[in-house]
């Protein structure tokens, strides 16, 4: 990873707390709350007259790298980048989370069509930091 792409994750999450903190109702910054607040934003995007899914990537990119930060504080993660996956997050066990991807996927989908980045957030928090996820049981 470059310093600049890593100052343009520290930059996109800035921007989010910034511009989304006062937005919200909740006491916004890298933690599930927020992380719950930004899955209705993105929703909400989605119900606009002029949502466009093929002009996404600039929230792609800010919110990603929200979700991503949330993600390194809540699991003592680390962003990483490789040519094959792009960008994730890389925990203590060595699994991997891809935020931008599950942005972008609820972007798309929406929570009607499956895609949650809070269920997201939860699940890589809870099971695949921990290295819980293969004993499940679901």
């Amino acid at each position: 990873m470059t310093n600049d792409e890593m100052r343009m994750i520290e930059e996109n999450v800035r921007l989010a707390i910034d511009q989304l903190g006062p937005l919200s109702d909740v006491d916004f910054g890298l933690n599930a709350g927020s992380v719950a607040w930004v899955e209705g934003f993105i929703d909400r995007q989605r119900e606009r007259p002029d949502f466009d899914p093929e002009r996404i990537d600039g929230l792609v990119g800010v919110l990603g790298s929200f979700l991503g930060a949330c993600l390194v504080e809540a699991a003592a993660g680390a962003w990483r980048h490789t040519d094959d996956d792009g960008w994730g997050v890389r925990f203590p066990n060595n699994a991997v989370a891809f935020p931008f991807t599950k942005v972008r996927k609820q972007f798309l989908d929406g929570t009607e069509g499956g895609e949650s980045i809070s269920s997201f957030y939860r699940i890589a928090v809870d099971f695949l930091a921990t290295g819980k996820l293969g004993s499940a049981g679901t």
